[in-house]
């Protein structure tokens, strides 16, 4: 498995071997999120970063998931259909969202890295 980057957003990467990239909440939003019971996916189209790609909705709100980078998006996580529990549960693996083809792949290492993440995490927690 790769590094995982992460965004400002609380979305969490992990480029493929394939050169995909599989993006899904990280722990942080799902918590803030809650019970998720509910989860909107992605059509397979082109995204621009910032774009919102899907939506997970939880007893307590909705909340999108944002494009990290510009890309053509290609899977969806069928499982979050009857399982959308599953970002609850696994949010950094089985609860993942969707897959997408990065324009530019060397863009994904210029997010953020996990030690720059949980300053980001600390700072939010001490506003």
């Amino acid at each position: 498995m790769s590094e995982l980057r992460f965004t400002e957003d609380h979305e969490w990467l992990r480029t493929e071997a394939d050169g995909t990239v599989t993006v899904g909440i990280t722990a942080f939003a799902q918590n803030a999120l809650g019970d998720v019971v509910f989860v909107h996916l992605p059509e397979p189209q082109s995204y621009d970063k910032g774009a919102e790609a899907a939506t997970g909705e939880s007893v307590k709100a909705a909340s999108g998931v944002y494009m990290p980078l510009d890309g053509e998006g290609l899977e969806v996580n069928p499982a979050l259909d009857s399982s959308p529990e599953l970002v609850n549960e696994d949010p950094l693996g089985e609860g993942w969202f969707f897959r997408f083809q990065p324009t530019d792949a060397s863009a994904v290492a210029k997010l953020l890295d996990q030690d720059a993440y949980d300053r980001l995490i600390k700072a939010n927690a001490e506003a």
